[in-house]
């Protein structure tokens, strides 16, 4: 018997980036709790795919193209929420686009456009759903950071980690702001999560994998089924009294430190 405190029914949820890796899978798991989903991505067709799983769990799913570095396109994808289901009690922001670069070569242009679609574009989906959720009097809105935006990453990611660091930080003024109005959120930071072009990355850069290992003390990469509990917990009532808090979702990554060693025991 499920905990009624997960219980997701009667609910609708938002996620962007769900055709594919953590979007889907955070959509997956809200439907299994019961929500019904919007799903957003840019890749339509990915999305309705997804769409189509849900609907197969007996519940309602609507796909749509979106590119969330676009602020009228987020306004439409709201807009098309309105219609179909007439509230939003929980978005789940997990699209996002960067362009790396080392800080000596970077372009402004480029890094604007990693804070574009890093950052901007959940704080525009979050004014918009936040809008929603304050005049209902309640809502859940859970951003995906990135453990780069807690600690250095290096490796040309500087554009990505300010990006990420700016939505922890938005996370935390928007739970401040919104809290005593019934609105919570919240982010998660995930460390290295496996998917297709990654694994293609690992596999043809020699100790690249062995390199990610040894920072988690777990010893396994994420996966995207990883992020499934999280997110229920996060939009569900178990979650009621949490607001303004980043989750690490790294196997222990955050947890050790750079003179750290995993399973070393001293004589």
């Amino acid at each position: 018997m499920t905990n009624p405190l997960f219980d997701m029914t009667g609910r609708v949820a938002l996620v962007s980036g769900a055709a594919q890796n953590l979007g889907r899978n955070s959509a997956l798991a809200l439907a299994e709790a019961g929500a019904d989903l919007v799903l957003a991505d840019i890749n339509g067709s990915g999305a309705e795919k997804t769409a189509e799983d849900i609907r197969g769990l007996g519940r309602r799913a609507i796909a749509m193209a979106c590119d969330v570095t676009d602020e009228a396109q987020i306004q439409a994808m709201f807009r098309r929420v309105d219609d179909e289901f007439g509230r939003i009690d929980v978005v789940a922001n997990i699209a996002g686009s960067a362009v790396g670069g080392h800080p000596e070569d970077l372009t402004v242009e480029n890094f604007m456009k990693t804070l574009q679609g890093t950052l901007v574009g959940k704080f525009i989906c979050c004014r918009e759903a936040g809008r929603r959720m304050l005049a209902q009097g309640k809502g859940s809105i859970i951003n995906m950071s990135s453990i780069g935006g807690i600690r250095a990453l290096g490796r040309a990611h500087l554009p990505y980690s300010a990006a990420q660091a700016g939505v922890i930080q938005m996370t935390r003024e928007l739970a401040a702001e919104w809290g005593d109005r019934g609105v919570r959120v919240n982010a998660i930071a995930p460390a290295q999560m496996t998917n297709p072009a990654f694994e293609i990355r690992m596999n043809n850069t020699p100790g690249l994998r062995e390199t990610y290992l040894r920072g988690i003390p777990l010893q396994r990469l994420g996966v995207p089924e990883d992020i499934k509990g999280l997110v229920v917990f996060l939009a569900s009532d178990a979650s009621a009294f949490i607001t303004g808090a980043v989750f690490p979702l790294d196997g222990g990554n955050t947890a050790l430190g750079a003179n750290g060693t995993i399973g070393h025991r001293e004589a």
